[in-house]
């Protein structure tokens, strides 16, 4: 069953972003945007690019696919160059396949280039991502969000043996192609690329349609995206690509320590809001600061401003999983009548209640 929501929350987005709700006045789109976006960060709705009064809103992308949990496995990872290695070695380890040296040249803008590889020097491995389907999604909104235009449906739902016109099926893991970007020369066309990076001429409708074209010859200097799916990683590759993850894994830590400053700067922002009353803009603030980079305490302070923006509101069920998640961050909190309303006194009981249910 889903979450209801209150008569506030507008309908059309609510709907969008799997929200069942009742309907309601209109409200500034930013506020409903903030409202969706809480309920992602307490795992009550999954997100999806909406569009509503013709924008498109990215709601996931205000806290990131990592504090939302997103579904896209990532593809392409750095590579470092060893002394002594060139791209071909590096193709045959990864790929098994010396011949994919010329999509890491392309990929990492080789082309053109004279000289052997430099160590330490960072290659961009291609490789290919996977989604998780969900249910509503049909194969142009797919499109539009892994691949940036609804119109690359066709070979997007194909790639997955399937056609644009049927819905993928609910929670099937779909193939997402890396998009190659090529810069056509002097007598490239859509067959010599589909030759080249593709295998098989007859594959240039694949070019043609995923850049839009109605035309076979390339104009010199036009930029041009070649969707790849065949990039299976050796054992090898893999291990590289696990390694690659470390590294960037290393440098988000940075990330999460400018979230934290961040959020040393506005949680008392957040709190003077809230008792103002201005919980509106408070809403909009406290769902903005949540990431998986805050510390345990500033989770808490976060988590515990909601609970009273959502029981003024009148958002019981929200308010009670927003005191489920402060409780979490801080077991030793204590529900005090004097300090606390009865609104969010009741609200987080009802959360207890449910956690010892579940």
């Amino acid at each position: 069953m889903r979450e209801r929501i209150p008569s506030w929350f507008p309908d059309s987005f609510a709907h969008s972003a799997g929200c069942s709700t009742l309907m309601a006045p209109r409200l500034p789109l930013w506020w409903a945007a903030a409202v969706c976006i809480a309920k992602a960060s307490l795992g009550l709705v999954s997100l999806r690019t909406v569009k509503t009064g013709g924008h498109l809103w990215l709601a996931a992308a205000l806290l990131g696919a990592a504090a939302l949990g997103a579904a896209i496995e990532a593809g392409a990872f750095p590579y470092v160059v060893r002394r002594g290695e060139t791209v071909g070695q590096i193709a045959e380890r990864v790929y098994g396949r010396i011949e994919l040296e010329q999509v890491i040249v392309a990929a990492s803008g080789l082309e053109g280039r004279s000289g052997a590889l430099v160590p330490g020097m960072r290659l961009e491995i291609p490789a290919v991502g996977f989604y998780r389907t969900q249910g509503g999604e049909s194969w142009p909104e797919l499109a539009e969000r892994l691949l940036g235009w609804e119109k690359r449906a066709a070979v997007l739902a194909r790639i997955n043996g399937s056609d644009p016109w049927l819905p993928p099926a609910v929670g099937s893991e779909i193939v997402v192609p890396y998009n190659l970007h090529y810069v056509a020369r002097q007598g490239d066309t859509t067959q010599s690329l589909a030759y080249r990076f593709l295998d098989h001429r007859d594959k240039a409708w694949i070019v043609a349609s995923y850049n839009g074209l109605q035309r076979v010859e390339l104009r010199q200097g036009e930029a041009i995206l070649v969707p790849l799916t065949d990039l299976g990683l050796t054992e090898a590759g893999r291990r590289a690509a696990r390694a690659a993850a470390e590294l960037v894994q290393s440098q988000a830590a940075g990330q999460a320590r400018e979230a934290q400053r961040r959020a040393e700067l506005e949680i008392p922002l957040l709190a003077a809001e809230v008792r103002q009353g201005r919980y509106v803009e408070a809403l909009g603030r406290g769902a903005g600061l949540l990431s998986p980079g805050l510390s345990q305490p500033q989770a808490a302070a976060v988590y515990r401003q909601l609970v009273e923006i959502y029981a003024a509101l009148g958002a019981g069920s929200l308010a009670a999983s927003a005191c489920a998640e402060w409780r979490r961050a801080d077991p030793a909190s204590v529900l005090d009548p004097e300090l606390l309303s009865p609104k969010i006194i009741r609200a987080c009981l009802g959360a207890g209640a449910a956690g010892r249910a579940r």
